[in-house]
C-alpha cells in the first residue's frame, strides 16, 4: 500500500493541481475511467490539461500503486481507477464500450489444476464482452 502524507496525499508524489485534479476525479469516478474521460472532466471542472500531461500523471499514479491500468477489448483502450485494494472484474459492451461492475468474480468457482504441474497462479485477468441493455437489439 502506497504511504501518504498530510491530507491524504500519496508519499512520492509531487503535489500539483493537476494531479489533485486527475486524484480527485479517480476518487470520485465508481468506474474505470480513459485517460479522455479523465481529461474531458478536467475541463469540464476548470483544470484543463494536455492529454500526454494526463497520460503522464496517470502512469505516474500507476508506478505509485495509487491507480490500476487496465487493458480491455484486446489492448484496444486502457482504463484507470484508484487502486482501492480490492479485487474486481468488468464487462464491456462491444458497441458503445460501456463498462460494467460485475458484483461476482467467476474465478472464484473455478479451480484450474495446474499445481500438479509446477505452476503457482499469483493472480488473474478476465475480460468479458458483450452487449449493453442500451445496445442490445433485443
Amino acid at each position: 500500500m502506497t504511504n501518504t502524507v498530510q491530507n491524504d496525499w500519496p508519499a512520492g508524489i509531487k503535489r500539483t493541481r493537476q494531479r489533485k485534479s486527475v486524484l480527485s476525479i479517480l476518487e470520485d469516478s465508481e468506474k474505470p475511467l480513459s485517460a479522455t474521460d479523465i481529461c474531458a472532466k478536467m475541463e469540464k471542472g476548470g483544470c484543463a490539461a494536455w492529454l500526454s500531461t494526463v497520460y503522464r500523471i496517470l502512469e505516474l499514479f500507476v508506478k505509485k500503486g495509487v491507480a490500476i491500468k487496465t487493458n480491455v477489448m484486446n489492448n484496444e483502450m486502457a482504463v484507470y481507477e484508484l487502486n482501492r485494494f480490492k479485487h474486481k472484474h468488468y464487462a464491456v459492451c462491444l458497441n458503445c464500450h460501456k463498462i460494467i461492475v460485475m458484483d461476482n468474480c467467476p474465478m472464484d468457482t473455478f479451480i484450474p489444476q495446474l499445481e500438479e504441474k509446477g505452476f503457482h497462479i499469483m493472480g488473474h485477468n478476465l475480460e468479458v464482452f458483450g452487449l449493453c441493455k442500451d445496445c442490445s437489439p433485443t
